[in-house]
């Protein structure tokens, strides 16, 4: 229900966003706009204002949205509102018109990222932990818990802003400058060479192929905090047991008990403990579950850690309201730059089309950042806003970017494009939306189902 009711909210906003810039765009260009719907197909709920032109509806289908103009090619129009009709407006007025929408999700993006960084971001410091040998990073001389300070001679205040630099810096196929503070405090600068990174390496963890990992403190294979009606719970753990052998095998870390725990689905397994200073034995049967399609073992246990470890490897990003505009204008920039230069290697085949994404996986995403807080939720919301602007302006018929096209050709020959040629357009854009929404769709129960 959570995930549902985040979805239809997430949707509803971008929707609402979306549409009014078309609307309050139209109607400062004159046009009479007959109808603002939110969603698609039958309406369930109209309300029209006093002394207002728009109808207001909110329809079955909740996946999208529109404005109906008045318009001569979709019906009679009365001479005297003539000049109020989409069809009659100048080229440039109706490119204005048509682009308002995207323009809107991108305003709506920055908008939220300078409330954010208002508020302040979360986020994790941009160290580095174990760099693995024979990868680019180690090729570029980093090291194990230094701190990126720069990357191309921007700063990097967290490890999630580091991601995104360093995917766009990928994408350009070139070297990429570092600069990066040793525990001393001494400032090393590093060339990373990512030039071996094949298109299939960035359809997951890229960082990982890079070398680049976020540097974690040493976790204890000792019990935190027990999952209710676990395995672990029902076997007798307790908080505060250290294992010293699982299975024969000695274990100094608590990846190395998860491993071992992974790997014994649904067969018997032999812990040897170290409880209150005092030697015990469980034998416990983790549960199987099917996870990425490989059947692992879980017990319902969480390592117990030190909080301060972990408070020390948070940091917050912060501006008064002066500075958070070029700040959140900076991020939606580069968001939308990554963003399309990510589709632009997708249609050149140089990207899987994995990465396409449905509504489920949205659902989905909306579900989790809800349950991870109000800043969570307005980061993916802006992310999803940007998403949505960039991929409405892609030349497809039936998108906004589609008509602009239509309108850029008739700014250059000097006269509209043929109905023919409307009607193939149309056509044409019809099936490449359905054909994208299909692989979306499949890459989402790939996600979500089949692993």
């Amino acid at each position: 229900m959570n995930t549902l009711l985040s979805f239809l909210l997430t949707i509803a906003v971008l929707v609402v966003f979306h549409e009014l810039g078309h609307y309050w765009v139209a109607r400062w260009c004159g046009v009479k706009v007959l109808r603002f719907s939110v969603g698609f197909g039958k309406v369930i709920y109209s309300k029209r204002f006093a002394h207002s032109d728009t109808e207001w509806t909110l329809s079955a289908l909740p996946l999208g949205g529109y404005v109906k103009m008045l318009d001569e090619r979709e019906g009679n129009v009365a001479e005297y509102e003539l000049p109020r009709a989409f069809n009659r407006q100048s080229v440039f007025k109706r490119m204005a018109i048509v682009v308002a929408g995207p323009v809107a999700n991108l305003l709506l993006a920055i908008v939220l990222y300078w409330a954010m960084f208002l508020h302040g971001v979360p986020g994790l410091k941009p160290m580095l932990g174990t760099i693995p040998p024979q990868t680019p990073a180690a090729s570029a001389g980093l090291l194990e818990r230094e701190t990126l300070s720069s990357i191309n001679g921007e700063a990097v205040p967290t490890w999630q802003e580091a991601r995104w630099m360093l995917l766009d810096a990928a994408l350009k196929d070139a070297p990429i400058e570092i600069e990066a503070l040793t525990a001393e405090g001494m400032t090393l600068r590093h060339r990373l060479d990512a030039s071996s990174l094949k298109p299939a390496d960035l359809d997951g963890d890229f960082l990982k192929n890079l070398g680049l990992q976020p540097w974690q403190p040493t976790i204890y294979p000792v019990f935190g905090k027990l999952a209710d009606n676990s395995v672990a719970q029902r076997a007798g753990l307790q908080t505060g047991d250290q294992v010293l052998r699982a299975s024969g095998k000695e274990v100094k870390l608590w990846e190395e008990l998860v491993t071992i725990i992974r790997s014994h689905p649904g067969q018997p397994l032999a812990l040897e403990l170290l409880r209150a200073g005092s030697p015990l034995t469980i034998t416990l049967t983790p549960e199987s579950v099917n996870e990425a399609g490989l059947t692992v073992g879980k017990i319902g246990a969480a390592p117990q850690v030190d909080r301060k470890l972990f408070e020390a490897m948070l940091t917050e990003v912060r501006y008064n309201a002066v500075e958070a505009l070029p700040q959140a204008i900076r991020k939606t920039w580069e968001t939308a730059v990554v963003s399309l230069k990510m589709m632009g290697k997708m249609l050149a085949g140089e990207v899987s089309m994995k990465n396409l994404s449905g509504p489920l996986t949205i659902a989905d995403y909306a579900g989790q950042s809800t349950q991870m807080g109000l800043i969570a939720y307005l980061g993916f919301l802006a992310l999803i806003s940007i998403s949505l602007g960039i991929l409405n302006l892609m030349p497809v018929p039936l998108l906004d970017g589609g008509h602009l096209l239509y309108y850029t050709v008739e700014l250059i020959k000097g006269s509209p494009v043929s109905e023919r040629t409307w009607e193939i357009g149309q056509k044409v854009g019809t099936a490449l939306l359905v054909t994208m929404m299909a692989m979306a769709l499949y890459n989402d129960i790939s996600r979500l189902i089949l692993g």
